[in-house]
This record gives structure tokens, C-alpha cells and sequence, in this order.
């Protein structure tokens, strides 16, 4: 059996604003793949699902989001959450703009909304108001909220993590203490900065 515990003289600590930058990033990254694979399958039926995005849109979602993230913290208590999310959307659509310009002056902008009707600049598009608005709402209750409440346990050794050898006993007795982690006999495990794998 194993047994794990965390070290009473360390507390966890909450992510760091590069860790949860690059949470936000791949999420945004996947989202935005499986997005325009969906949107293939409605269009043309392709049962291949194409979805598409560019390495842009990492910086593009990690940035955005880590900011919905500070709003939120801001304006929650006061005021309601389609209020927020009302927010966000606009914040998205600035954003979005911005980022458009920008690349767009070093020929780098991966989209082009210029065939939407109500689209501005070819970099914005009001036919999205509606997803953007949903992904705010998932975003802020199923990501930031979640992410915010992770935490890692301090590691006593390097900072990519250390084996820990497998020890075995009859009684399934013993351990071993690392990084503020205690594995018990019968199992192996690999700490990485405070994640444990259990195998």
C-alpha cells in the first residue's frame, strides 16, 4: 500500500502567473483546434475533422485569458456573472483586434474574418459575439476558477524532481521521505516539482 502525505512544515503554493499562463495558453490552443475542426464537420461534413490554428495563438489565448483572469478577480462580488462575461467578450474583441493589427503589420495574422458579413477589418466579426460570450462563461467557471485552486507541493530536491527507489516490505511497512512526499513500500513513484506519479 502506499502512503502519501504532504510535509507539515511546507504549505502548497498556488501557481505562479507563467504557470497559469501556459494553462490558459493550451487550453486556448486546443479549444481553438477543436473549434475549427467542429466547424469543418458543420460546413462540409469532413468526418476528418481539420481543425487548424497557428503557434500565434498561444501568446494570443495565454495572454487573453490570464487577463479575464485579473477581472475576474476584480469584479467578483460586484457584479453578476453575465455581467462578467458581457466584459470579458468586449475585452476578447479588443484583444483580438490588437493582436490582429500587429501581426497583421508583420504579415503574421493567421485569421481572416473578411467573408463574415459584419466583420470588421477582416480581424473581428460580430457573427461571434454569441461563442466568444459561451467561452467567457466556460472560461471563467470551468478554467480560471480550476486553475486558481491548484497547487503544487514544494520539492526538497532538484527542481524537475528525483526518483524515488521502490521499496518493497512483507508488511508493506516503511517509506521514505522526499521532496515533503512520504511513499510507503509496494509501489514506485516519481516526483516533478511537486507532482507525484504514483505507478
Amino acid at each position: 500500500m502506499v502512503a502519501i502525505k504532504a510535509a507539515a512544515s511546507e504549505a502548497p503554493l498556488p501557481l505562479s502567473a507563467l504557470h497559469r499562463w501556459y494553462v490558459y495558453a493550451i487550453h486556448g490552443y486546443v479549444c481553438e483546434v477543436s473549434f475549427t475542426a467542429a466547424w469543418e464537420f458543420a460546413v462540409r461534413r469532413d468526418w476528418r475533422f481539420p481543425g487548424v490554428t497557428s503557434v500565434w495563438a498561444l501568446l494570443i489565448y495565454g495572454t487573453c485569458i490570464l487577463t479575464v483572469e485579473r477581472m475576474y478577480l476584480r469584479l467578483r462580488g460586484r457584479c453578476p456573472l453575465l455581467v462578467r462575461c458581457l466584459l470579458y467578450t468586449l475585452w476578447t474583441y479588443a484583444w483580438e483586434l490588437g493582436s490582429g493589427l500587429l501581426l497583421r503589420q508583420l504579415g503574421a495574422c493567421p485569421w481572416d474574418y473578411g467573408h463574415f458579413r459584419y466583420n470588421f477589418m477582416g480581424l473581428i466579426t460580430a457573427e461571434y459575439a454569441l461563442p466568444w460570450f459561451c467561452a467567457a462563461f466556460l472560461v471563467e467557471r470551468l478554467v480560471i476558477r480550476k486553475t486558481l485552486r491548484l497547487r503544487l507541493h514544494p520539492g526538497g530536491g532538484g527542481a524537475w524532481g528525483d526518483e524515488v527507489e521502490e521499496e518493497e516490505g512483507e508488511g508493506g511497512g516503511g517509506g521514505e521521505e522526499t521532496g515533503g512526499v512520504v511513499v510507503g513500500g509496494g509501489a514506485s513513484a516519481r516526483s516533478a516539482y511537486g507532482y507525484l506519479k504514483v505507478d
